[in-house]
């Protein structure tokens, strides 16, 4: 992985990470909670929309979109476990 691959994969997983935290009405969790939030909820989301048999295109925009699903179904899960 180069150096540009790299940064654009952290603020993708950042940007994730913020938009599921507002959308859980979690709020930010920090710089590096919101890049570990999105980095795992893309794992998710990938492995989500695969059982679902949705494929997407590879781009920016729908990377993005898998990893805020796969973010929001991970903060729903943590909050289930945390009640």
């Amino acid at each position: 992985m180069t150096a540009t691959g790299l940064i654009i994969f952290l603020l993708i997983g950042a940007v994730a990470g913020w938009l599921a935290g507002n959308i859980m009405k979690g709020g930010s969790f920090g710089l590096v909670g919101n890049i570990i939030v999105g980095i795992v909820g893309a794992f998710i989301g990938g492995f989500t929309f695969s059982l679902l048999g949705i494929y997407t295109s590879g781009g920016i925009i729908s990377t993005i979109i898998t990893a805020v699903v796969g973010a929001v179904i991970l903060l729903f899960i943590v909050g289930l476990i945390k009640k």
